[in-house]
């Protein structure tokens, strides 16, 4: 037996009301993007990372008061594990120095428990310049291919929606980041190229979603030629349903473990993950399919699908 075999919610009946919610969730997220910015990794603001690994578990907060005294600034947080713990800071001077102050610091703060520092990233001001060039570069070609490969296999009104719920998508999870940035210690929500993979991830994942949904569309308006767009839309959507949400199901189940169980460093991306399957899932039903029947509303007219 299927399951939701015969569901028969109303979701373009509410495509009224997701659109506001898709607004007012976009609109907060792009003023907190303006205002506040984001927490940036050293991949795109440039700075050292220095990762220390300590005997027996060490108290974050003497660590940090320690490094302070030192004058190292920045951030220090547990990596992985209690006896481990790693130091991000913007410090512009010789890595040579900043590896000898940290450890003069630790083996007089702490000489009962010895320490070494078993990892050194370290990434210059044009480095981080280009890796965000980069970074922005790979977002903005997957949307262009995207559109260009929903535009080829349905027609112009469907890839243009499909691409307007990406950047819903993608926007959304940005703004969480944003607005999240810095607030919990154990997730920290720094953009990084980790976080640049998880929003491409999701790219991939809302666009295979929707076409699923676009799929499923076609073939009922080539066959229920005479019924109105909004039945043979809502049908369609409540079709794939089942579909809908036992993959996304399934792969939410996962990235939660890995974001419950996963250390602070790995946090960051699986958060990005369960975010944006959830948004993508709800893009899929209530943006991408809505927009092109109210665009096809407004324009009139017969569908010219291929395929």
């Amino acid at each position: 037996m299927r399951f939701l075999e015969k569901a028969n919610f109303n979701f373009i009946g509410l495509r009224k009301m997701s659109y506001v919610i898709s607004a007012v969730t976009l609109c907060i997220g792009v003023l907190s993007i303006a205002a506040r910015g984001f927490q940036l990794g050293i991949d795109f603001k440039g700075g050292t990372e220095i990762v220390v690994k300590f005997q027996d578990p060490i108290n974050i907060g003497d660590a940090r008061k320690s490094l302070s005294n030192e004058g190292v600034k920045g951030q220090i947080k547990e990596y992985g594990s209690a006896q481990e713990v790693i130091i991000t800071t913007d410090f512009s001077g010789e890595l040579n120095d900043l590896q000898s102050t940290i450890e003069r610091a630790l083996k007089r703060d702490f000489p009962n428990n010895p320490s070494e520092i078993i990892k050194v990233d370290a990434v210059g001001p044009s480095i981080a310049g280009d890796l965000k060039w980069s970074a922005v570069s790979a977002l903005l070609g997957a949307l262009v291919m995207i559109l260009l490969y929903v535009g080829v296999r349905f027609e112009f009104k469907f890839a243009t929606a499909g691409v307007i719920a990406i950047f819903h998508d993608v926007l959304v999870v940005a703004g969480l980041f944003s607005i999240f940035g810095g607030v919990f210690e154990a997730m920290p929500l720094e953009v990084d190229q980790s976080i640049i993979a998880a929003f491409l991830t999701i790219v991939g994942y809302s666009i295979t979603d929707t076409v699923v949904v676009y799929d499923r569309i076609r073939e009922n308006l080539k066959i229920r030629k005479t019924e109105p767009y909004e039945k043979v839309f809502n049908d369609s959507i409540n079709e794939t349903l089942s579909r809908t949400i036992i993959t996304s199901g399934t792969t939410l189940l996962t990235a939660t473990v890995l974001f419950i169980f996963a250390g602070p460093t790995i946090r960051g991306f699986a958060f990005a993950i369960v975010a944006g399957i959830i948004i993508g899932t709800y893009s899929s039903v209530f943006v991408a399919a809505p927009i092109v029947l109210d665009w096809q509303q407004k324009t009139g007219g017969k569908f010219k699908l291929r395929g």
